[in-house]
């Protein structure tokens, strides 16, 4: 394992398990968000906060020599992120989230490609 797979694949792991507890606590702060996005607040449990939860444990779980499942959670979380762009695209919403859903997916696909290159 090198040092940029544990690093890349951390950081997607912890920012992911931080926006997945968010969503699945209905943190006041991305209602906004979720609003712009026309995206209905009951999906905050699922599948958004669930998803990105399992993304990250999945993460994890390939750092911790899980290659396989790790793998498959990297590819999970980059077509999360291209329907989430997708959503805010459609919702002609540009607004933060945008960007951070943009950051997320480039993490993800980071992740992704680090993983599957060993």
């Amino acid at each position: 394992m090198s040092a940029g797979y544990i690093a890349i694949t951390a950081v997607t792991a912890a920012i992911n398990a931080f926006s997945g507890i968010a969503a699945l606590l209905h943190w006041k702060a991305i209602l906004p968000g979720m609003q712009k996005a026309a995206v209905p607040e009951s999906w905050l449990t699922f599948p958004i906060g669930t998803l990105k939860t399992a993304g990250a444990v999945g993460l994890v779980a390939g750092l911790a020599g899980l290659q396989v499942i790790g793998a498959a959670a990297a590819i999970g979380l980059v077509l999360f992120f291209v329907c989430a762009l997708y959503t805010h695209v459609r919702a002609q919403d540009y607004s933060a989230q945008f960007g951070l859903a943009i950051f997320f997916l480039a993490m993800a696909v980071a992740s992704t490609v680090v993983t599957v290159t060993g």
